[in-house]
Parts: C-alpha cells; sequence; structure tokens
C-alpha cells in the first residue's frame, strides 16, 4: 500500500525492526521444543487408550466420596500379569468433546481427592500403585482455587510419600508442575522418550522470564525437561523407547514395553519390607539436588 503525500512510516519500520532484533532467537525451533509438540500430540496414546493392554479386566472407581467425581483423572483395579494392582492416571481426551468432558487432562480438588482415596485402599489392601501421568498441570480456575486446590495437591503428595505399598510412576505424555508431581512421588519413576516433566510449562516461563509467550522454545531448552536430560541428572530411573515417529497410534506396543518394565519393577519393589519402602522413598526425594549424594541428604533430614 502507498504511502500518503507527505507521510513517511520510517520510524515505524525501524520500530518493528528493533522488536524483531529483540525477539531474534527466542522462538526458533529446538530439539527440546520439538519433544513437547510430540508429548502434546492429540493422537499420542493416553491411559485410557493403554489400560485395556495393561489390564484388561481393569473396573474403574469414581468419585472422592466427599463432593464429586474428576474426569481429568481416572483410576481402579486390574491384574497386572496376574496381580491385582491399582491404577491412576490422567486421561486428556483425543477429541474436542472428549478435552472439555475431561478437562483437558487439568484435575480439580475432587480429581486429587479421588486419588488419595484409591491410593489409602491400595494400601489397605496390600495392593502395589501404577499411575500414568499426562497433564499441562492441575486445573488454575477461581473455583479450583475455593475449592482447596493446593491443599488438594499436598495432601495427595503426603499420601503418596507415606504408602506401604510399592508404587511405581510412569510419564506418558505431558508431565506438568504440581499436577503431575501429584501422581508421580513414586518409588521408581520412568519416562517414555518423547515425554516431558517439568516445574512449568515451557509457554508460562517463557511469559515469566521473556514476558513474551513466543519464547517457549528457548524456555524448553533452558527447562531441561526431555527424558534423557532428567535420567542425567538423577531425577528419573529409566526411559521407554518409542517407535520411530513416536508413540502415536502405537498404543499395543507402547503397553508391552510399559508392561514388562512395570511388572519387572514391582517384582523387585516387592522384596522390600513396607518400612524399608518408605525409607527408601524418604531418602530419594530428600537427595534430590544433592550432589553430595543420598546419603548426606538423610543426614540433614532425620
Amino acid at each position: 500500500m502507498p504511502a500518503l503525500p507527505g507521510i513517511g512510516y520510517e520510524e515505524e519500520i525501524a520500530e518493528v525492526q528493533g522488536k524483531l532484533q529483540a525477539l531474534e532467537g527466542l522462538g526458533l525451533p529446538t530439539a527440546a521444543w520439538k519433544t513437547v509438540a510430540i508429548a502434546r500430540a492429540q493422537k499420542r496414546p493416553q491411559f485410557l487408550d493403554y489400560i485395556p493392554y495393561l489390564a484388561p479386566d481393569f473396573v474403574e472407581l469414581h468419585g472422592d466420596r466427599v463432593g464429586g467425581d474428576d474426569r481429568a483423572i481416572v483410576g481402579g483395579v486390574g491384574s497386572l500379569d496376574g496381580r491385582t494392582v491399582v491404577f491412576v492416571g490422567h486421561q486428556k481426551g483425543h477429541d474436542l468433546k472428549e478435552r472439555q468432558l475431561r478437562n483437558f487432562g487439568m484435575a480439580r480438588p475432587e480429581g486429587y481427592r479421588k486419588a488419595q482415596r484409591l491410593f489409602l485402599t491400595a494400601e489397605r489392601l496390600n495392593l502395589p500403585v501404577v499411575t500414568l501421568v499426562d497433564t499441562p498441570g492441575a486445573f488454575p480456575g477461581l473455583d479450583a482455587e475455593r475449592g482447596g486446590q493446593a491443599w488438594a495437591i499436598s495432601r495427595t503428595l503426603q499420601v503418596l510419600a507415606g504408602l506401604k505399598v510399592p508404587t511405581v510412576a510412569f510419564i506418558i505424555g505431558e508431565g506438568g508442575s504440581g499436577g503431575a508431581l501429584a501422581l508421580a512421588l513414586c518409588d521408581r519413576v520412568f519416562m517414555l522418550e518423547n515425554a516431558i516433566y517439568s516445574v512449568i510449562t515451557p509457554e508460562g516461563c517463557a511469559a515469566i522470564l521473556w514476558r513474551d509467550a513466543a519464547a517457549a522454545p528457548r524456555a524448553a531448552e533452558a527447562l531441561q525437561l526431555t527424558a534423557c536430560e532428567l535420567l542425567e541428572l538423577g531425577l528419573i530411573d529409566g526411559i521407554v523407547p518409542e517407535p520411530r515417529g513416536g508413540a502415536a497410534g502405537r498404543a499395543r506396543t507402547m503397553a508391552r514395553r510399559i508392561l514388562k518394565l512395570a511388572v519387572d519393577t514391582l517384582t523387585e519393589l516387592r522384596g522390600l519390607k513396607s518400612s524399608e519402602l518408605c525409607v527408601a522413598r524418604r531418602r530419594r526425594y530428600l537427595a534430590v539436588g544433592l550432589s553430595s549424594g543420598p546419603d548426606q541428604g538423610w543426614s540433614q533430614f532425620p
């Protein structure tokens, strides 16, 4: 569009060019950002896609026995290689209708209370727990905050930390913030190869640090949220490899790999007494971030 007579746009052009230069490099795709995209893929298998292959006799249990039944968290009982196990996990949904029903995998307080009920039921019946984590985070809405979201998450962490039965977590897609941690404070934590696990979403981190969500790719790189990085940091215990192209459309294949690792891990943990499980779990998490190792972390927190 030609300029009007006597009117120039040099200042506006210079201002836009300056903003572009300031943003240079902030939004470029990175290896971590590509992993974020794969972890969030709409066709990536979720809890209800895996469970028929992990436990064909799975029976879902509903409600928190207080106020409702949150659809973002699914749980119940089923047989894992012949042994009864309590399963709990997130369900985001695949299409818009299901995602709205499941609140995009973002649980409210009643979802975490349901998880607590299932965890305590597992302890009472001496059943191991397997969780499948896939959420961008806990629901941040006003009604959830008024309903005690922070307390619900902290209480879930407290319950998991003190369980006297073996617990195993699998980060199958997106492991975001306290909403993910609430189901992942387990004896063993594994991640699928293209899953992510971090304290905040890349967009949220970018908005805080650079005041621009477009810097999310740079934030993803800085957060060290990929499975390989977290394994190197000692925050997870292993990686479940995915087929070339990712897990999308390959629920049966990935379920076999999760099943084998879950069975092997539960067999290993079965040899520990309940008191030993609690002590080992406590030492594991108190040692996170301590370069001197778990022994010093344990001595600092008797």
